[in-house]
C-alpha cells in the first residue's frame, strides 16, 4: 500500500513517512465496538520529512501546532466508520487536505485604488464644509 501523497505541485509525500495505529474507538460498531480497534491515528514526523523546506516546516508548526502530539509530530485521528480501513483512509485523506491548505502560499493582497470621482467628491464636500464653518466665523463689517 505504497502510495504516493500529492500536496502541492513540489511536494510529494510517500505513505511511508506516516505511522498509523489503531486503539477502540467510542463511534458506532455493533457488538464489536468494545472488541476490535477501529480507530484510526496518523502520525506525521514532518520534522524528519525531506521533501518539505524549512519554511514549509515552520509553516506547519505556526498553524498546526496545536494538533501536534508531545513528541512534535501532526496527529489526524479519525473514528467515523466502522472499519480500520475506512478510518485510515478517512485520516489520511482529512492530514492531505490540512496539509493542503497550510502549504499552499497565501495569495498576495492587491492595494486597492479609490477612484478618480469619489476622490473628487470627498474633496468637494470637504471644501464645502470648510465654506460653512468659515460663514460662521465672519465678523459683521463695521458701520
Amino acid at each position: 500500500m505504497n502510495e504516493e501523497l500529492h500536496i502541492i505541485d513540489r511536494i510529494i509525500l510517500d505513505e511511508r513517512d506516516l505511522a498509523v495505529s489503531f486503539s477502540r474507538s467510542s463511534a458506532p460498531g455493533g457488538q464489536n465496538v468494545n472488541k476490535v480497534s477501529t480507530r484510526a491515528t496518523v502520525s506525521f514526523d514532518f520534522e524528519n520529512c525531506a521533501s518539505l523546506s524549512e519554511f514549509h516546516k515552520e509553516r506547519i508548526r505556526k498553524m498546526l501546532g496545536r494538533r501536534m502530539d508531545r513528541f512534535g509530530r501532526l496527529q489526524i485521528i479519525c473514528q467515523e466508520h466502522r472499519t480500520q480501513l475506512a478510518n485510515r483512509k478517512a485520516a489520511t485523506e482529512r492530514l492531505v487536505e490540512l496539509l493542503r491548505q497550510v502549504l499552499t502560499p497565501p495569495k498576495p493582497r492587491k492595494k486597492t485604488k479609490i477612484p478618480y470621482g469619489a476622490k473628487q467628491r470627498r474633496l468637494e464636500t470637504k471644501h464645502h464644509r470648510s465654506k460653512i464653518k468659515q460663514t460662521r466665523n465672519a465678523k459683521p463689517p463695521d458701520d
